[in-house]
């Protein structure tokens, strides 16, 4: 199986442990975070190789990246340090029982000033697909210009490219994100996005209609990300429903990069449609019940072992 390449920005994540605001927490922990990070873990967790190309600072956050990037089995070279500039922060407050609140800084990081030269195209040629999101472009224009350039080689090469549109509104304005993101969706061979993030890019009153109007920009799987009630997906033209899985949201950040992750390792084993589908939704489930982005990616003998309560 060949394997899955990714690019953009990986965060230091402080997290408050606590319902209500961030001024009143008595402590915060500290993790890494970063969708695209979050999706290679994911692939690498479920049994694929996978490959993450960014930049880190040369400093506490930058390590802890590393190490935890490592601990994860993905290999280190294209983990590139930039001594000029900071890793970046997120920081998570649980604001209510049910509402997670995401601050963001990362003006001027290190991630932000990944460029086309830090893309290793013999990687992205080799690969079985390349994964974008819509938030490496909204970075800096040279971290919009690495994207385009990764998929500028994945599309020459015949490699899968797969896009996940992830609309930051604290990155970048709706006009700014959908000048970049169209021809990144016609390049693209898989398109995940919220039915929000798809009338960013197209018209349409139902997830199907919406997956629809996205095929016809030139991806042939679309994919309608759904929350708590599934998702929807078309492939080979045929709408495809995909019921939830059962499960207790813990830490709702993180989802829609596991469901990503497991439809993305499924395909890469050549597993039938349905059965990406299904790891998806189960893995999706698996991950908002535990704190943290990638913590709880599930591995495939939890995939098989679907939702029992008590395993022995």
């Amino acid at each position: 199986m060949s394997g899955l390449v990714t690019l953009g920005e990986a965060m230091a994540v402080l997290t408050s442990p606590i319902v209500g605001p961030l001024r009143h927490a008595p402590n915060l922990t500290l993790g890494v975070a970063g969708a695209e990070a979050t999706v290679a873990i994911g692939v690498a967790r479920l049994g694929g190789q996978a490959t993450w190309i960014g930049r880190v600072g040369d400093d506490e956050f930058g390590r802890l990246i590393r190490m935890t990037l490592a601990g994860q089995q993905l290999p280190a070279e294209h983990v590139l340090t930039d001594e000029h500039a900071p890793t970046a922060l997120m920081v998570k407050e649980r604001r209510t029982g049910t509402r997670t609140r995401v601050s963001y800084y990362r003006t001027g990081s290190a991630g932000s000033r990944l460029r086309p030269a830090d893309v290793d195209e013999t990687a992205v040629r080799r690969a079985g697909a390349l994964h974008l999101t819509g938030i490496t472009p909204a970075l800096s224009e040279s971290a919009r210009d690495a994207a385009f350039a990764a998929a500028e080689t994945a599309r020459a090469a015949g490699v899968t490219i797969s896009l996940d549109l992830n609309y930051r509104r604290a990155l970048w304005t709706p006009d700014e994100a959908t000048a970049a993101l169209h021809p990144l969706a016609s390049a693209a061979t898989v398109v995940f996005a919220t039915e929000d993030e798809a009338r960013l890019l197209v018209d349409g009153s139902d997830p199907a209609q919406l997956a629809h109007a996205l095929a016809a920009l030139g991806p042939r799987e679309v994919v309608i990300k759904l929350g708590g009630d599934g998702a929807v997906a078309l492939t080979d033209g045929e709408i495809v429903t995909v019921p939830p899985r059962p499960t207790t949201v813990v830490d709702p950040v993180g989802a829609g990069d596991s469901f990503a992750a497991a439809y993305l390792a499924a395909r890469l084993r050549g597993d039938p449609v349905r059965q990406q589908l299904d790891d998806a939704a189960a893995a999706g489930a698996l991950t908002v019940a535990v704190r943290g982005d990638w913590e709880g990616l599930p591995d495939r003998s939890e995939l098989a072992a679907g939702a029992s309560d008590v395993t022995r």
